[in-house]
């Protein structure tokens, strides 16, 4: 979801303001999504590099990361939205964990659409991850080395539940993938706009759908 702070900019708001109206987008994307019979979107909420932002800025997507999570759980579980989260969520505050295990809880029985926060997320973090736990479970001789495959791998990852993305949604201009999901999104379809998040509509998904459809995946083949 990039682009929220030079639409801020654009907008004369301050750089929180722009993250408050990603959010409440993301409303709108979760309701078209389901609508059109999509039953899981992951969204990159808050990666490993972010971090690295003004401290001012960090306590701001914490604080409304929060709220999102208690102001929309009524909606979530009405709407029957199933919240996941995927990375390495236990270095989030105390306050965010809470508000994010209450939600999850609250709509673990909704099965209309799944929606995935990716949350202190980064492919290359989640790889390093799952390779530790891969090597614990050799050292514990629940499974062998040899017999390793890629869909192992695969059954390590913090996605394991779900199939590989078939759409890559990447607005905001950009041109990269930015460590999302990069063991899973190797034969994802990929689509860029110059949209930036916050006016990123229910039409542009619509758009980005459509023009998946005319795609012909080989997978290589």
């Amino acid at each position: 979801m990039d682009g929220n702070r030079r639409w801020a900019k654009s907008q004369g708001k301050p750089a929180e303001m722009g993250h408050w109206y990603g959010a409440e987008q993301l409303d709108l994307i979760v309701r078209a999504a389901s609508e059109l019979g999509i039953k899981a979107l992951t969204v990159y909420s808050f990666s490993t590099e972010n971090w690295g932002r003004p401290q001012h800025e960090v306590e701001i997507l914490m604080q409304l990361l929060e709220a999102y999570l208690v102001n929309k759980r009524e909606v979530l579980v009405k709407e029957g939205v199933r919240l996941h989260t995927i990375g390495d969520t236990p270095r989030l505050p105390e306050n965010v964990k809470k508000a994010l295990n209450d939600t999850i809880q609250a709509t673990k029985n909704n099965s209309r659409i799944d929606l995935i926060l990716a949350l202190n997320y980064g492919g290359r973090d989640e790889l390093r991850r799952t390779f530790l736990r891969m090597h614990d479970a050799i050292e514990g001789g629940s499974l062998n080395s040899e017999d390793v495959t890629e869909k192992t791998i695969s059954s390590y990852l913090d996605t394991a539940k779900w199939s590989d993305p078939e759409l890559f949604i990447r607005p905001s201009g950009e041109f990269r993938l930015s460590n999302f999901l990069i063991w899973q999104s190797s034969y994802s379809e990929i689509y860029m706009t110059d949209i930036l998040w916050p006016d990123f509509s229910e039409k542009n998904l619509l758009e980005a759908v459509i023009e998946y459809q005319t795609r012909s995946r080989r997978f290589g083949g």
